[in-house]
């Protein structure tokens, strides 16, 4: 069973680092993020929001630039009591803070409101290597959905456009989940710079 996000308002995927790291051995990967995570529910508080749970990720992306995959650990933080406007700003502020090229958000929203554009699926039994090899092995799905993330207990965390959903589905089922395990929910998606 996938831990219940019902309550949540929204998230913020952040890092704080801003290397390009290619190697998935590399010791950079395994740091727990633990003051960054303070620094960030600072922040989100600053702005007069809420925090939630926080989860640490590995991320594995698509360079396109590098034409291979890079790595990345990150933090997803759960906000709650803040405006579309307040969300965008507070990733603005990580993003700048943090010397970051984006800052991903997502708002969950009921599926036909007129502002969902995206999807946040969930979905257990996945580990980096597996996202890492299913990417290399799909050019249209690493060059749509970009990469995704797993929590460190092995869920997959993926934002992908509402348009690319069915590719969503084929690439999570490539990843050998069953599609009725996976939790989807969605919402609006927004890379803040």
């Amino acid at each position: 069973m996938l831990p219940s996000r019902a309550a949540v308002q929204a998230e913020i995927f952040a890092t704080n680092n801003t290397d390009q790291i290619t190697d998935p051995a590399d010791p950079r990967l395994r740091t727990r993020l633990i003051r960054f995570d303070r620094e960030v529910r600072d922040v989100v508080r600053s702005h007069h929001a809420r925090t939630g749970s926080s989860r640490l990720l590995d991320g594995v992306f698509w360079s396109s630039e590098l034409k291979k995959t890079t790595y990345e650990r990150s933090r997803e933080f759960d906000v709650n009591r803040v405006s579309a406007d307040g969300l965008h700003h507070i990733a603005g502020v990580l993003a700048k803070q943090y010397h970051q090229e984006s800052v991903l958000t997502f708002r969950y929203l009921p599926r036909t409101a007129a502002d969902t554009n995206a999807v946040d699926i969930e979905a257990p039994g996945v580990d980096a290597r597996r996202l890492h090899d299913a990417l290399v092995a799909d050019p249209v799905a690493r060059d749509r959905l970009g990469g995704g993330s797993v929590t460190t207990g092995g869920r997959l965390v993926l934002i992908a456009p509402l348009d690319d959903l069915a590719l969503a589905r084929k690439f999570v089922a490539g990843l050998g989940v069953d599609w009725a395990t996976a939790r989807v929910r969605y919402g609006a998606e927004e890379f803040v710079s």
